[in-house]
């Protein structure tokens, strides 16, 4: 758990240096000069004027990734080989823990106690989880006729796009990207606009850990033109997207008028919490609900939006919510209270 104090995350605010440019090919890269600001919802101030990506980005970030799949050693690495570098990279999450819980914090205002014992907790145990499974994944050889022989081979399917949202920049790129890597694919990150700094910092770590240059790029861009591009692109074999179900259906034509590729949506939802009067703690029950809605300031695809309590006791539980939501502490997310 974190041990920082208020002055110190404020300190250490005062000297965070925010990357800049897209990583590609295992190098920084500022592209065409285009920038677009990235403003902290802390207080409203600019924390980095960032490299905004374009069709000629997107195409060389895919041209580096699709060049180390098809001739680079990743995908020819025994599973072993890549894990140790999975494994390498959750160490130096570790070691740079704080300084990614800054930038996340930062960036997309998350609480600073939050963005450090669980944001990074999430994604550095993915990546030492992935880098654990790397050797253990098998192939089958099916039960068949006994004058036959079937076997079920499984392979890297090659260039991976992810496009990931702001509300759990790392953790969800760390459920895309530590897989993809774990199976021998290469991959280009797209993160959120709105929280690009630790996706940026991520790559760094991974080349730092060993990781091939072009394995990992990220290149930092809206949706409708970064987004788009990496979806309509045809070497892009498979796409992965966290977010709305309005961008999702995008990804989903995206892939129709191009190569057909794979797309893996997760969605926003509308997710209901119900009470019923058998609830063996209702005090219980109505904690969990206000935890549920506000956690992450309420910014969940599966926050419980809806609460749907029998009439015999919703105005006990409605009450016991209330007094959850009014008691939170608001303030400033570098404050660790």
């Amino acid at each position: 758990m974190t041990t920082a104090t208020h002055d110190e995350w404020l300190h250490r605010a005062k000297t965070f240096a925010p990357p800049r440019t897209h990583l590609i090919d295992g190098e920084e890269e500022a592209g065409g000069g285009s920038t677009f600001t990235v403003v902290s919802p802390r207080d409203g101030h600019v924390l980095a004027d960032v490299a905004d990506a374009g069709q000629a980005e997107v195409d060389a970030a895919v041209a580096a990734a699709r060049r180390a799949f098809d001739h680079g050693p990743w995908p020819r690495l025994a599973p072993a080989e890549r894990g140790r570098v999975l494994i390498r990279i959750a160490e130096l999450l570790e070691e740079h823990r704080a300084e990614l819980a800054l930038a996340v914090s930062l960036e997309m205002g998350k609480p600073i106690t939050d963005a450090h014992d669980i944001e990074l907790r999430a994604v550095i145990n993915t990546f030492r989880w992935y880098g654990q499974l790397a050797d253990k994944l098998t192939d089958e050889s099916p039960h068949t006729a006994p004058d036959a022989l079937a076997l079920v081979t499984r392979e890297p399917v090659g260039v991976v796009g992810a496009v990931v949202p702001w509300n759990f920049p790392l953790t969800l790129a760390g459920w895309k990207v530590a897989p993809a890597l774990a199976a021998g694919c290469t991959v280009v990150l797209k993160p959120s606009e709105n929280s690009p700094l630790s996706a940026l910092l991520l790559g760094r770590l991974a080349l730092e850990a060993g990781l091939p240059p072009g394995v990992l790029n990220v290149v930092a861009g809206d949706g409708p033109v970064a987004g788009r591009a990496l979806g309509l692109h045809p070497d892009v074999d498979v796409l992965a997207f966290t977010g709305s179900t309005a961008v999702g259906r995008h990804f989903l034509r995206y892939a129709a008028d191009s190569n057909l590729k794979r797309v893996w949506l997760e969605l926003g939802g509308k997710s209901p919490n119900i009470v019923l009067p058998d609830a063996p703690d209702l005090e219980k029950a109505a904690a969990t609900a206000a935890w549920g809605i506000f956690f992450n300031q309420g910014e969940m695809c599966t926050a419980p939006s809806r609460l749907l309590v029998h009439s015999s006791i919703a105005e006990q539980v409605t009450e016991a919510v209330v007094a959850r939501a009014r008691a939170l502490r608001v303030g400033d997310p570098l404050d660790p209270a």
